[in-house]
């Protein structure tokens, strides 16, 4: 069964993704369906003022270990800066790293309430029940 996400990031943090700077994505928690078995699509909305979904993407390996340990195994393609990621990871002894794969962006964004008026977008994430279709 297929598995569809929608993960809020900060534009910031979107642009890096879409220039392909940004290979991980952290995270303090993970979304729990996330088996071998599914195919996990996860969709970019990208938070205020934006407010759009810009991109999908599949996820790769998850690298689950302590923030010391991500950040040496990730910082190449992290995106980000160390000062960032650390102050991201305050006082969490685990974190998470999501590998991007098959990024594809959208042109032009996906605005959600043109697909429903009540969207409300996720703190961190939350899970769909079907993908978002780019309409011409």
């Amino acid at each position: 069964m297929d598995v569809f996400i929608l993960l809020s990031i900060k534009p910031k943090f979107v642009k890096e993704i879409l220039l392909r700077r940004k290979r991980y994505e952290f995270r303090k928690q993970i979304y729990k369906k996330n088996n071998t078995e599914n195919t996990t699509t996860i969709f970019i909305y990208s938070s205020h003022p934006e407010k759009k979904i810009v991109a999908k993407f599949q996820h790769g390996k998850i690298i689950k270990n302590n923030p010391k340990e991500l950040w040496k195994q990730c910082k190449d393609h992290a995106g980000i800066s160390e000062t960032e990621f650390f102050a991201y990871f305050k006082d969490k002894s685990i974190g998470y790293a999501i590998e991007i794969q098959n990024l594809t962006q959208f042109e032009p964004p996906i605005d959600p309430k043109t697909l429903d008026p009540n969207f409300r977008a996720p703190q961190s994430f939350c899970y769909l029940s079907e993908p978002f279709q780019q309409q011409n």
